[in-house]
């Protein structure tokens, strides 16, 4: 079977930018609370009128498009990761669609979280494979600020989070040496509850009520203390795995490139796994954590910086709500 390979990369990040200053002003909490906590100085928040998850996914797709030197016509498929899509039905990759001028071909929406880039990554990639398809694009894109609790009572989730997208372009790799070597996805529903947002839901009668509202159970919940402490395990597991599947080892990587949820998670895991500062992709100060979003951002930042070059050896790890946990490893 023939590997997949990315063939273009790019991002789009909203141009407002909302400082811990800013939040100081919305709730009891502090600049220096917030990075010693979690390494975020800023994040980016959507425009209404301007921004949507489905147009900024298409953004961040037609830079990829560019970079791989295709249009959108030459693209056989979308596999869009999000989990905050326009409407709670249909999924954005048909609204993607439709912003790209595209008709007919497939469009499949992937929800597993901060890990769902890397899952839908997978995806295409086993399309590829198969020799199904040529040309996917695998995006990730969240508007998040919509969707937090801007008080005392939020302020532990609401300082985190941010919007924007990135996108990949893969195609056919030319040599089965080079591309996505391999993925490895894992999940694990037994504490599902510890990080989620759990109303309005389908298993109540009245799907959204003024109680629901008031107890904040719309509004994300997380045991930040719980995550931590599996995200820590999960994540040099699933670097671990990925490098032992294909006879390499930790000091092989060129660059790894983690979900961006916490700069004390990322610092620990550049510590377990020996790894130097400058072989390590940290944006989380610019831009928060943007779940699905958080490692093609991430991936398309270190391209530009000139981070990433030909033969390179790139691994993408990503941990969170599910728990769902993934790598994927690539030689670029």
């Amino acid at each position: 079977m023939r590997n997949s390979k990315i063939a273009g990369i790019g991002h789009y990040v909203p141009d407002n930018v909302v400082t811990n200053k800013d939040l100081e002003k919305l709730m009891d909490t502090s600049d220096e609370w917030i990075r010693e906590r979690t390494g975020i100085v800023e994040r980016r928040y959507f425009t209404e009128g301007v921004d949507t998850t489905a147009n900024m996914g298409a953004e961040a797709s037609r830079r990829a498009l560019q970079m791989a030197g295709l249009e959108a016509k030459d693209v056989d498929m979308i596999i869009f990761a999000t989990l905050s899509p326009d409407y709670v039905f249909p999924g954005s990759g048909v609204l993607m669609q439709r912003e790209l001028g595209l008709k007919e071909i497939p469009a499949l929406d992937v929800r597993n979280q901060c890990s769902g880039f890397i899952y839908a990554l997978s995806v295409g990639d086993q399309f590829i494979k198969t020799g199904m398809y040529n040309n996917i694009l695998v995006v990730g894109s969240e508007i998040h600020s919509t969707g937090l609790e801007f008080n005392d009572r939020g302020r532990g989730v609401s300082v985190i989070f941010g919007d924007g997208a990135g996108a990949v372009l893969l195609t056919p790799s030319e040599s089965n040496d080079k591309g996505i070597l391999s993925t490895h996805l894992h999940a694990d529903g037994e504490l599902a509850e510890e990080l989620a947002v759990t109303a309005p839901n389908s298993n109540k009668k009245d799907r959204l009520t003024h109680e629901m509202i008031d107890d904040g159970s719309v509004y994300p919940y997380m045991n930040g203390n719980l995550v931590f402490k599996h995200a820590v395990t999960r994540f040099p597991e699933v670097i671990e795995e990925a490098l032992n599947k294909n006879g390499y080892k930790p000091t092989d990587i060129d660059l790894l490139v983690p979900h961006q949820a916490n700069l004390r998670i990322t610092s620990y895991i550049q510590q377990k796994m020996g790894l130097p500062a400058e072989k390590v992709m940290s944006n989380i100060h610019k831009y928060g954590n943007t779940t699905a979003a958080s490692v093609p951002i991430a991936l398309s930042e270190a391209y530009q910086e000139g981070r990433i070059k030909e033969g390179d050896l790139v691994c993408l790890a990503a941990f969170g709500s599910g728990f769902t946990w993934a790598s994927a490893l690539i030689r670029w």
